[in-house]
Parts: C-alpha cells; structure tokens; sequence
C-alpha cells in the first residue's frame, strides 16, 4: 500500500535531503497499515470540530501563500470521505488565493487542534463553484449566522491526508474551552458565597440574641 501524503510530497530534492540527513531509509520501503487517500470517522470527527485552518497556495512565480480561514466548528463541511467545501465569503478583495488556485488548482491545508495537540495535513485539488448555481450545496456550506456576502463556493477534491505528530504543538485553548474547563471552579465558588452568606447570617442572628439576652 502506498503512502498518499509522502508519495506528493516526496519530491527528487526532497528525497536528496532525506538521504543527506540519513533518514531516506525510513521511507524507501514504507508500507502504511490503509490509505491516506479517503477520510475515515476520525478524520471526518476532527475536520468537523476545527473553527480554523490554514490554506497555503503557489502563484504562477513560484511564491507560496499561506491563508488562515475561520468560522464557526464545523464551517469546513464534509460532503463525503474524499471531498470538502467551504463558502468563500468577501474580505480585503485581494483575492491572491482565489488567483493562485485559478491558475494552479492544487493546494495544502493544515488543521489544528492546539488543545489535544494534533495536525491533520491535506492536499487537495481546488474547484470553484457560484453560490447561485449550487442552491443545494449552498444550504450546506453557507452559515445563515454569519453576517458576509459569500462569492464562492470552494470544493477540495483530497489527494492525501496525514497526521503530524504532536512535538512542538504548543497548548492553546479557546474562550470556550477555558469557560468549559472552570465550569467546576465556578460551581465551588458558587457553593462557598453561598456558604459564606449563610455563616454571615447565623453569626448575625446569634450576635442580636446574644444582645437581647443581656438587656
């Protein structure tokens, strides 16, 4: 079974550095236990959940580019195990993306999940779609809440995917998640006001009827 991801990216300079850096053998003769070339319920469980991800693109010159896009969890919407889309919606009008893609359809994209410290790595094949001519896939990718005007539909035909190892991920966490994770910090906090207030009030009391007993 081929290796999908490494089979793209295993270029001839590529494969010259491996063997420099005496890692080539490790790849030479690589035999991956299913294909990386169809999303399983992993991959579909963790693209599903990400409100980001980064695009890169190439330019006719040879310039890489690399875009960050964001939306609510699950703006990324899988619409079976090899194919993506998203709404392209207006922003600062360069459209350097949009240009690049036209020009050269492929393109890479890194999702993370900085909590968990995972990266999914995908290359995939780039096709335009008008928001008007696709009114079903609209209503998939399109969020009713998100005040932009959408100007495309992108679709990602997958090539190959893999997962990076977690060395270097830095931990970041959401607003969210931070809510989520002191939700029982805040319970407590809740429980001792309302204990501090009861302890307050008895003391109150006994302090009037100790007061009443000596007049």
């Amino acid at each position: 079974m081929s290796y999908g991801f490494l089979d793209i990216a295993r270029t001839p300079s590529v494969r010259a550095v491996q063997a420099e850096m005496g890692s080539a053998h490790v790849f030479d003769h690589f035999q991956g236990d299913r294909a990386f070339d169809a999303f399983t319920r992993h991959e579909m469980d963790f693209i599903a959940a990400r409100d980001s991800f980064y695009m890169a693109s190439v330019s006719e010159t040879g310039w890489p580019y690399v875009q960050h896009r964001g939306g609510p969890a699950g703006f990324l919407t899988i619409l079976d195990e090899r194919t993506l889309a998203f709404a392209d919606y207006r922003g600062n009008r360069q459209y350097i993306s949009t240009g690049n893609l036209r020009a050269n359809d492929r393109v890479a994209l890194i999702l993370m999940d900085y909590t968990r410290q995972m990266r999914l790595k995908i290359y995939a094949r780039v096709e335009f779609l008008p928001v008007e001519a696709e009114s079903a896939l609209a209503g998939e990718v399109l969020s009713a809440d998100y005040r932009a005007r959408p100007e495309r539909i992108v679709l990602l035909r997958l090539a190959a995917f893999d997962w990076n190892c977690p060395q270097h991920i830095t931990p970041r966490f959401t607003e969210d998640e931070i809510i989520e994770s002191l939700r029982g910090v805040r319970e407590r906090l809740t429980g001792l006001e309302d204990e501090n207030a009861r302890l307050r009030a008895e003391l109150a009391l006994a302090r009037r009827d100790n007061a009443e007993d000596r007049t």
